[in-house]
């Protein structure tokens, strides 16, 4: 299915793209979401009277975004667990238990926006922890995880 991108998106293009992505994906995610629109005639002419305002949209975005990583760059969250004497954990620390420490700290960070590569941490020890505020924008945290006494 041929899309028109209505914001950017991660590994597909960019503001205005036209793309072609398999149907379920449009249908079931990029669709819903509003981050495209179907590239009829119709829809490609609504486009191009909109462009000036969807660009000036995405720059106000892409500009808070900057604002917010700066904010979280270089912080550091602590989360206590219990864990063995050889310092692993009964568990682990996932994407939801740093979003929730971080809305303690007072940041509003959604768990998607959390990236763990390498999965939960499941030993004592400090991370590091990219934050994808934008589809341009990382910030980086810290993460010690600590034994629980």
């Amino acid at each position: 299915m041929q899309i028109i991108l209505m914001d950017k998106v991660v590994n597909l293009g960019g503001l205005g793209d036209v793309v072609k992505v398999k149907d379920g994906y449009a249908r079931n995610y990029l669709i819903p979401q509003g981050k495209a629109k179907r590239a009829t005639a119709e829809n490609r002419k609504v486009f191009e009277e909109k462009r000036a305002e969807l660009e000036k949209l995405h720059a106000e975005k892409l500009a808070a975004a900057q604002e917010k990583a700066a904010k979280l760059e270089g912080q550091k969250v602590e989360i206590a667990r219990k864990a063995g004497v050889d310092g692993r954990l009964f568990g682990s620390v996932s994407n939801i238990d740093i979003a929730e420490a971080l809305k303690a700290k007072g940041f509003e960070v959604d768990k998607v926006e959390i990236r763990m590569p390498e999965g939960p941490f499941k030993v004592i020890g400090e991370n590091q922890v990219e934050i994808g505020v934008h589809a341009d924008v990382m910030a980086t945290i810290t993460v010690a995880v600590i034994a629980e006494q």
